[in-house]
């Protein structure tokens, strides 16, 4: 656990991905492989459920320090994290002395996972011991792992990397078997080191191949057009379709089973020979695509009943082939694996359709195209090299995604709360409102499009220009303009403004104007398609 606390914070604090490799690696070649198991876990972005919520910790905090409840609720505010609360006020002189020799797959097994199944009076003898236990490093990730809230700074290839420096084994094989359902445990952490893994599963999908966002002309940079396939960039669920063994797996991109919620396209796969997987997307369509707001009506209910599949009909829209009769062929040339996937989904029938592809003799052919994709319900368009290999992750130059200019509207800034991890201390999540007659009218959150030092400028002026605090969040003076870019727009009865933006993130803060010249609702409501 000890371990795990300062390769935590090793990753905390440094800023260089070669660096951060460097210390996961270390720690995967000396690790333990049930402890290994776990570290893969939460490295991984994988966490566990909530166990304790926040005011019973913080009861707990309060009680097993003698210190008063108002004290601890002010310097919960203060700090922004919990978890670096109680790390930070039960720290003693004793701290560097501690060391608690149980490994971190026991304190996960046998301190927390325990925690699900004894009263809260034993909950509480054994949460405070355990913070008796530990140092403050130590303290931290155990109230993180605690309240299921543990997010590492390394991304799924840094771990990707590292693991295969510490296995020897390439970086591909680690990705795949990383993918899908797996769980912590001896036999997984030592398959990972295995030439041919007999973990290995059938449901397993691949890893998803991205693309990088395509800036300025391509005719500036990208070569003929006839090296590249052009395809619509669409606006739904990406998936991976599995048929093996006689079963069908659909897996999405944040690695969640989503067949019970789109069982129609289950079903249309026992159309695919064995041992075959597609990737694609998941549109809600009826004769045509339907605005992702009808298919978030989808992905609200974990199953999905005759009512709603007649309601929001789906398809899955077909436009690589990574498996064909159990042979991976990810490195074929892209053309190749496309003409291999239109020949085998020449008889096969709705919902499962090839992605069509767009056919342009130059680049300025392609950007009229492209002008049609808001009217098409699309985001934009997709280039991909013709003699690609299906890779994992984002190389840069390989597939592009041009999407087109976002919608734009000024918001005033009504609402701020902390962020998480080396930003909790700042207050980094914003709410905006715009004006609807005489009042304000929630818009939009948005987390992301400062630049730190402007973070740190309007962290700030948030400490100074509060008007009431409601737990983290604080009621700020409604002067602050923000331009906020987003990707569409949908009617919603689930918001008061009666709208929902898509993607919602911060363009430019507009220091040049005032509150009086923000967007109405009335004119966010006219760009209602």
């Amino acid at each position: 656990m000890q371990a795990f606390a300062r390769l935590y914070r090793q990753l905390d604090e440094q800023r260089g991905t070669n660096a951060k490799v460097d210390a996961m690696a270390d720690f995967f070649a000396r690790v333990e492989p049930d402890d290994g198991a776990w570290a893969v876990y939460f490295l991984s972005g994988r966490r566990l459920k909530r166990l304790i919520g926040p005011v019973r910790l913080r009861e707990w905090l309060a009680r097993c320090s003698g210190l008063p409840e108002w004290l601890v609720e002010e310097t919960h505010q203060h700090v922004g994290d919990l978890a670096e609360t109680i790390a930070l006020m039960l720290e003693t002189t004793g701290d560097r002395d501690r060391h608690d020799p149980r490994p971190l797959a026991r304190w996960v097994e046998e301190e927390i996972l325990a925690l699900r199944d004894i009263e809260a009076h034993e909950q509480y003898q054994r949460v405070t011991a355990a913070w008796q236990a530990l140092d403050e490093s130590g303290r931290f990730v155990y109230n993180k792992l605690l309240t299921g809230a543990l997010r590492v700074g390394v991304s799924q290839t840094l771990v990707q990397r590292a693991l295969a420096r510490a296995t020897g084994q390439p970086q591909p094989v680690i990705a795949h078997r990383l993918m899908g359902q797996w769980q912590p445990s001896v036999d997984f952490f030592k398959s990972l080191f295995e030439a041919r893994s007999a973990d290995e599963d059938a449901s397993r999908p691949y890893p998803f191949f991205l693309a990088h966002p395509l800036e300025g002309d391509p005719a500036d940079t990208l070569g003929p057009v006839h090296d590249w396939q052009l395809e619509w960039k669409w606006d739904g669920i990406r998936a991976q379709l599995i048929r093996r063994q006689g079963q069908t797996w659909l897996w999405s991109r944040g690695e969640a089973l989503i067949a019970e919620t789109f069982p129609e396209i289950v079903e249309a796969a026992s159309q695919l020979p064995d041992d075959t997987v597609v990737d694609g997307e998941i549109l809600a369509w009826d004769e045509a695509v339907l605005p992702f707001a009808e298919l978030q009506r989808r992905l609200g209910r974990k199953r999905a009943g005759p009512k709603l599949r007649r309601e929001v009909p789906v398809r899955l829209l077909a436009y690589d082939l990574l498996e064909q009769r159990g042979e991976d062929i990810r490195e074929r040339p892209l053309g190749a694996r496309r003409q291999t996937l239109e020949a085998l989904m020449a008889n096969v029938q709705a919902p499962l359709m090839c992605s069509p592809l767009i056919h342009a003799r130059q680049w300025s052919e392609l950007a009229d195209r492209r002008a049609e994709a808001r009217e098409r319900r699309v985001e934009g368009v997709m280039l991909k090299r013709r003699d690609s290999a299906y890779g994992a992750g984002r190389p840069r130059g390989i597939w592009w995604k041009w999407k087109v200019a976002p919608l734009t509207l000024d918001a005033i800034l009504l609402y701020a709360q902390p962020g998480h991890g080396r930003r909790a201390n700042l207050y980094t999540d914003y709410s905006f409102a715009v004006p609807d007659g005489d009042t304000l009218v929630p818009i939009a959150k948005a987390y992301s499009g400062l630049d730190d030092a402007e973070i740190r400028r309007l962290d700030h002026w948030i400490r100074r220009h509060t008007r009431e605090r409601f737990g983290p969040v604080r009621s700020v003076e409604p002067v602050q303009v923000f331009e906020l870019a987003f990707e569409g727009i949908a009617p919603s009865s689930r918001h008061k403004s009666g709208v929902a933006l898509r993607f919602p993130r911060i363009k430019r803060w507009r220091e040049d104007l005032g509150p009086d010249d923000a967007d109405t609702l009335e004119q966010i409501r006219a760009l209602l398609p």
